[in-house]
């Protein structure tokens, strides 16, 4: 009898733990799913390194970006190699930037790409501070090797760490 109280409180907690699992990972999942699902074109694989071309004395609040947009090192952004400009939608003064899926070392992020520039070879992504510190946190690698770099449709995404 004790025996069968212990096995039915066993399987209850096996169960609540289950369920648990599942939803936490329904709801973090859905995100992450509805990222790849978005993911438009081909992926790009490439190095990834950091930029900031913020030169003190310079301009207040940094320069401005392709997009028009000022530099700001604490958004998820990125710029996208110049030879990869219209893959991200053109990446031009007064148009609305696009967004892409960057994903290295286990993690992934969306990021607004609001910039282009003539990057060394094998890079395909200059990462901003704060991106580039999502996936080196103290800043000691200084180029990602093996980035996957991801368009995504539409423009209404919420740029941070995905999943």
């Amino acid at each position: 009898m004790v025996f069968r109280s212990s096995a039915a409180i066993c399987g209850a907690l096996v169960a609540l733990v289950v369920s648990v699992t599942v939803a936490r990972s329904e709801t973090s999942g859905d995100h992450s799913s509805a990222v790849v699902d978005a993911a438009c074109g081909d992926a790009i694989v490439g190095a990834a390194s950091t930029y900031n071309p913020f030169k003190p004395g310079k301009e207040e609040g940094g320069p401005k970006t392709a997009s028009g947009e000022r530099y700001d090192p604490e958004v998820w952004t990125a710029a996208i190699k110049t030879s990869l400009r219209q893959k991200f939608g053109g990446v031009q003064f007064g148009v609305r930037p696009k967004f892409a899926l960057v994903e290295a070392a286990g993690k992934k992020v969306i990021v607004k790409i609001n910039d282009v520039g003539p990057l060394r070879p094998g890079r395909i992504i200059d990462l901003n501070e704060r991106t580039m510190r999502h996936f080196d946190p103290r800043m000691e690698l200084g180029v990602i090797p093996d980035v996957t770099v991801r368009p995504l449709s539409g423009d209404d995404w919420i740029p941070g760490p995905v999943g």
